[in-house]
């Protein structure tokens, strides 16, 4: 079976608030020669976007959405690799969703993997004003900060913590990510509100939060 006939089949499990029958497709997958992180890639991620557009559009509940999550999380425990040991940590950083937007899912999944990948993440959580960002970036001396929008009209509040960020002379010293579903539709976007980059994916997070990281360390040597 195809990774989009998968997706599909999680995404129905998880409106359906069915863990167990989640847990069921992700093994086959497994059973499958395709690659943990590619399940990740390919079923699990674009399962979370479509939620998020049903969200979007009121067609989930508030319960279903908080179901959803868990199976996002049960999904993730199950294909990140690793034996279990406490990796060196890679450094603070902090991530939540922008002021007005309350899409929780895809973030909740890109600090899952960010922690699986030796980050240490302070997860603001919905609705986070630039102002708490900046605040808690300084407190554990973030490099990244990483602010996600489902819909174009929350994204453009980013702009606002891109401006703080400026203002406050720390453009050098503290990176800014952005995410979700908007930013894979209109890539333009990202440098319209400020970003230093952004990710496809939870995967992909790792990656770039390692990118903006170095591009900090190597402004801070110069």
């Amino acid at each position: 079976m195809s990774s989009k006939n998968l997706s599909e089949e999680l995404l129905t499990a998880m409106i359906h608030a069915d863990r167990a029958g989640a847990a069921d497709i992700i093994e086959r997958a497994l059973a499958t020669p395709i690659d943990p992180l590619r399940i990740i890639a390919e079923i699990l991620d674009p399962a979370i976007v479509r939620l998020g557009q049903l969200w979007e559009e009121e067609c989930m509940s508030l319960a279903q959405n908080f179901v959803a999550s868990k199976i996002a999380e049960d999904t993730l425990l199950r294909c990140i690799p690793g034996d279990g040991t406490k990796q060196p940590s890679k450094g603070a950083v902090v991530i939540g969703n922008i002021e007005d937007d309350f899409h929780s899912l895809g973030r909740r999944t890109v600090g899952l993997f960010l922690r699986a990948a030796g980050w240490d993440v302070y997860d603001l959580g919905n609705d986070v004003p630039a102002e708490q960002f900046l605040e808690k970036a300084l407190e554990v001396d973030a490099c990244v900060i990483g602010a996600s929008a489902m819909m174009q009209t929350t994204a453009l509040n980013i702009r606002k913590l891109r401006e703080l960020i400026d203002a406050r002379g720390f453009s050098d010293r503290i990176m800014l990510a952005v995410g979700g579903a908007v930013f894979n539709g209109r890539p333009e976007l990202v440098t319209e509100v400020g970003g230093n980059g952004t990710a496809r994916n939870a995967v992909e997070a790792d990656g770039l939060f390692m990118r903006l990281q170095a591009k900090v360390q190597k402004r801070v040597t110069l």
